[in-house]
């Protein structure tokens, strides 16, 4: 029995700033970022991790580096585990596209044609990619512990395979930058060991 584990980015610009960057290159971490990153490194320390695989965007690939130093692992990158692709919505501020166009977030979640129609990646789609990396590292990696550093909503989707949650609690849900969303596997079936777990100073801090 091994376990994927999904590892969300460290605090970046974008986050800060609240806009929707999707894939747009040379968004940096913070220097909070970093350091959340570097407190989940030492954390996967005692967790016998075999592989580490990223998002090629920026900000994950950062988080992925600073957890391998300290596993003394490489990273693979996977395009599988890339940001959405916000379509029109790139590089727009949260609170403007809300006022344009209502909830998104929701709108993602519920599937409806509006996302596809602005270009935005749909949430099925982003399923399909995440379960065939999953797949893939299972098959590489049997009964071991593999790290994928990569951004919310593909955490999100793998979450909404395993227990039934309706587009509200996808939305209500926040995933912590840094944090571990650990699944544990057992014949292609997965139970859930813990949502955004982190290192314990960082429970009385803005995640």
């Amino acid at each position: 029995m091994g376990s994927v584990i999904f590892l969300r980015h460290g605090q970046a610009k974008n986050n800060i700033e609240r806009i929707l960057t999707g894939r747009t290159p040379n968004i940096p971490l913070t220097e909070k970022g970093i350091e959340q990153a570097e407190k989940t490194a030492k954390f996967l320390e005692q967790m016998n991790i075999s592989a580490i695989y990223s998002s090629p965007i920026e900000r994950a690939k950062h988080t992925a580096e600073i957890v391998a130093k300290h596993n003394s692992l490489d990273v693979s990158i996977d395009d599988r585990l890339i940001e959405l692709d916000m379509g029109k919505f790139t590089g727009v501020p949260y609170d403007e596209i809300f006022t344009s166009h209502g909830n998104v977030f929701m709108k993602f979640y519920n599937g409806e044609l509006e996302i596809a129609h602005n270009g935005v990646e749909t949430f099925s789609e982003v399923k399909k990619r995440v379960l065939s990396i999953v797949d893939h590292v299972i098959e590489k990696h049997p009964d071991q512990n593999v790290v994928l550093v990569t951004h919310m909503d593909p955490i999100k989707a793998m979450l909404s395979t395993v227990v039934d949650l309706s587009p509200t609690n996808l939305f209500e849900l926040i995933i912590a930058n840094a944090s571990l969303n650990i699944f544990r596997e057992y014949n292609r079936k997965f139970s859930i060991s813990g949502i955004n777990v982190m290192d314990p100073s960082r429970f009385n801090h803005d995640w």
